[in-house]
């Protein structure tokens, strides 16, 4: 067609309204205004064009134009609620699922040791057998066996007399007092103390690791949203670089491969704040289960702040781990226990005496009374046992040095994860201190470089460079940080503090 005063106006247009008139007019009446216009005047144009095809879509455009996005009023996104590193504790050990299980081993301890208690106090059973008889059984009395009454024999003649004419039952009961045996029971229930007490020195072990757990989740949070924060500030740098880059191209004072270089790096910040935003993720969701509640419930932390470097007395630390670390004080009730075994192997060789009362009442049987009652003295004693009784007390006694050496060996073991303890907390305190310098140093310099770009006195790649080296001083910073708050609660938990 012939060109007009409009034909490039009217084709910009027209290619807007091909991609997509409700983008390219959003909130704009005079670019709706003209594409009317165009349209009107192209149909004059002769152009074979049909306006009434093309009326939804104005229609559409109109409705855009008159209401943008941003018009309507958009409810602001919930903020999840602060978690503070004190509140996690507190859940963690009030719903933590390992935590409860440890301490419901406790209750099932307590359960235990006062039914031991209740073998001091008489034992009763009653036991009633219902029968019928598969013979005649019958009872014989000779004549005269009774002697004489007014000289006559009694009875007059022999006579059978059947035990009984039809089902019969006995029943019989006893209740039986424990006496030389209240020693033994006395030693197993000193025993199942000492279990009541193993278990509890177990989950307060386990409330110790559940409380370091959750420090290290809560830590890890901390430096996961702190390097999305970050590599967030990185990313603006870039764009600015990218922006100040492209300026340059289009002065023809830098190249277009420095340009594509920037966008490269650019690409890949974002591809770094992928990956810490699952990584933060996945810690959430594993913080979230130490404190036993949904994995998906959300939150934020706050910042914590850093530890006071001041020095640790390590004798100190060494006595207070000694009397407080959970392992040493199951070692020194499993030593308790060992000899309370001891001691009972050799109480089995005291014979069992008892006071016991029996009853017998049996039904639907002649010539018995009906009603027995016996009081008196029960003793059970095994006199030979070919030697049991013997390796039994062998054996308890090697068992009892077992936990002698094992005691010995647990107190090594803590004193030695003290120490160490103690010298990884100084090495994260100083790698704190040479992260905290380079940080700042590569700020610093980075801000130098920065400037003499803008200036053209340095290339792209020394802005690049330095920007990777500020992005590793960074994280480096981070990591040392997170490294000298765990190590703190590791040695925190190596002296077995609450």
């Amino acid at each position: 067609r012939k060109s007009t005063t409009v034909d490039k106006p009217c084709r910009r247009i027209y290619f807007h309204r091909e991609k997509g008139i409700h983008k390219a007019f959003r909130g704009s009446l005079s670019g709706l205004l003209s594409v009317a216009a165009c349209g009107w005047i192209e149909g004059f144009g002769g152009m074979k064009i049909v306006l009434a095809a093309r009326v939804g879509i104005w229609a559409v455009a109109f409705v855009i134009a008159l209401f943008p996005a941003n018009a309507f009023p958009q409810a602001p996104a919930a903020t999840p609620p602060l978690l503070t590193l004190d509140e996690a504790i507190q859940l963690a050990i009030a719903n933590n699922r390992p935590l409860k299980i440890s301490e419901l081993e406790v209750d099932k301890s307590n359960w235990q040791l006062k039914t031991t208690k209740t073998k001091r106090l008489p034992a009763t059973s009653i036991y009633l057998f219902g029968s019928g008889l598969l013979n005649s059984p019958t009872f014989t009395f000779p004549q005269g066996i009774f002697g004489k009454v007014a000289g006559y024999p009694v009875p007059s003649r022999n006579m059978d007399v059947s035990l009984s004419s039809g089902p019969t039952a006995y029943v019989v009961a006893q209740a039986a007092q424990p006496l030389s045996q209240l020693y033994k029971i006395h030693l197993a229930v000193r025993e199942q103390q000492l279990s009541v007490d193993l278990n509890s020195e177990k989950a307060r072990g386990q409330r110790q690791s559940t409380i370091r757990e959750v420090k290290q989740a809560y830590y890890s949070v901390l430096q996961s949203e702190s390097a999305l924060q970050a590599e967030e500030s990185s990313i603006k740098q870039y764009q600015e670089l990218d922006r100040v880059v492209l300026q340059y191209v289009s002065q023809e004072t830098a190249l277009k491969s420095d340009s594509l270089d920037v966008k490269a790096k650019l690409a890949q910040e974002q591809y770094k704040i992928l990956q810490l935003q699952d990584n933060l993720d996945s810690q959430r969701e594993q913080l979230n289960n130490l404190m036993g509640r949904d994995i998906s419930t959300p939150f934020r932390v706050e910042q914590v702040p850093t530890p006071s470097l001041e020095e640790t007395d390590l004798t100190f630390a060494q006595e207070t781990a000694l009397s407080q670390r959970p392992e040493i004080k199951q070692a020194e009730i499993t030593v308790k226990q060992a000899e309370y075994g001891r001691r009972l192997a050799k109480a089995q060789y005291i014979p069992d005496v008892g006071a016991a009362i029996h009853y017998l009442s049996p039904f639907n049987v002649e010539l018995l009374p009906k009603n027995i009652v016996s009081a008196g003295v029960e003793l059970n004693w095994e006199p030979w046992d070919w030697g049991r009784r013997k390796d039994d007390l062998q054996q308890k006694q090697v068992a009892w040095e077992q936990s002698q050496y094992q005691l010995k060996e647990t107190q090594s073991k803590v004193l030695m994860d003290v120490n160490n303890r103690f010298r990884k907390l100084g090495e994260t305190r100083t790698l704190l201190a040479v992260a905290q310098a380079a940080q700042a140093a590569a700020t610093e310099k980075f801000r130098e470089v920065t400037d003499k770009f803008e200036q053209k006195t340095v290339l792209l790649r020394d802005v690049l460079q330095q920007q990777a080296a500020v992005a590793n001083a960074n994280a480096d910073y981070a990591q040392a940080l997170l490294s000298l708050l765990s190590a703190k609660a590791e040695f925190e938990k190596a002296l077995g503090e609450d």
